[in-house]
């Protein structure tokens, strides 16, 4: 006995609207399906498509064993639809396949931008130090010219003490330029306190440098006249320590003879014991004693 789906006897899965089947003795059995308006599916409605159900499988069953077997059309429209639904499968699988070679290409996509990402993060790096370089390179070029130019005669704040505090700042921290700017003091202020007190400092920055030629002079420069500035009686002795480095001993020894003279009296008892000390070092004939003071004449 032929038996239908059990899914058609579902009072729940059953949604196919079942037409009306005319089975009259030899007369074929044709199946017609009309479109119906929306069922409300009640339980009045269910019980009668259960009813129609059993009669129609006892109607079928009767038409086997009268050997006339009930074959069974497939609809056109399902068919169709069977149809689009492979249709709309195959156009999924091409998706999926597109997506596939897409999120390939996302990737390879993403790790040549990494890439690319490390590689400006490198050449910005490389250019950075290239900036660097060329900025310290300018920096290196300025100062040299600016080492290398004449030496300014003209006062940068028109005042002689101003201009000589600033430039033994500029010397503390950048010999080279406080050299320049000493030597400013020097030609801007000839003949002044400051521009002695400017040469016995770039003396002492030409003894830091072993340039002691040009100690020597700067120096003397400062000492013209033997002034009785506070900074003389270390002047005097840098002077002895310079001509001693360029073995004048003779003038070396000249220099303390001419600090125990005019400036040991004043001068402080770390200076005094650095002239002994030089004095022994430079092994310098001891200075002579004071010629002693005449008593003045009686008038007539």
């Amino acid at each position: 006995m032929l038996k239908l789906p059990s899914a058609m006897r579902s009072r729940n899965a059953l949604v196919t609207v079942l037409g009306v089947v005319l089975i009259a003795g030899t007369t074929t059995v044709v199946a017609q399906t009309t479109p119906m308006e929306p069922v409300q599916w009640d339980k009045k409605r269910l019980d009668q498509l259960d009813r129609n159900v059993r009669r129609l499988e006892r109607a079928l069953t009767q038409r086997n064993a009268a050997g006339q077997p009930v074959i069974v059309e497939p609809d056109p429209e399902v068919i169709a639809l069977q149809g689009r639904v492979a249709g709309m499968d195959r156009r999924l699988q091409d998706m999926e396949a597109t997506l596939q070679r897409v999120n390939g290409d996302l990737e390879r996509l993403t790790f040549a931008l990494d890439e690319s990402a490390r590689d400006n993060e490198s050449l910005a790096t490389r250019v950075r130090d290239a900036e660097g370089r060329v900025r310290t390179i300018e920096q290196a070029a300025a100062r040299e010219a600016e080492l290398n130019s004449p030496i300014s005669e003209t006062s940068p704040t028109g005042d002689a003490g101003r201009d000589l505090a600033a430039a033994v700042r500029l010397a503390a921290t950048d010999p080279q330029r406080g050299d320049r700017a000493l030597q400013t003091v020097i030609l801007a202020w000839p003949d002044t306190p400051q521009a002695r007190e400017a040469n016995a400092r770039l003396g002492d920055l030409r003894v830091s440098g072993r340039d002691y030629d040009n100690a020597v002079r700067a120096y003397a420069s400062a000492l013209r006249g033997w002034p009785t500035a506070t900074w003389a009686p270390s002047t005097t002795l840098a002077l002895a320590e310079a001509l001693f480095a360029q073995d004048k001993k003779t003038e070396a020894c000249g220099a303390l003879t001419e600090f125990t003279n005019r400036y040991a009296q004043a001068a402080t008892a770390p200076l005094r014991t650095r002239a002994t000390e030089m004095r022994t070092r430079f092994a310098c004939p001891a200075p002579a004693a004071p010629a002693p003071a005449r008593p003045p004449r009686r008038a007539g």
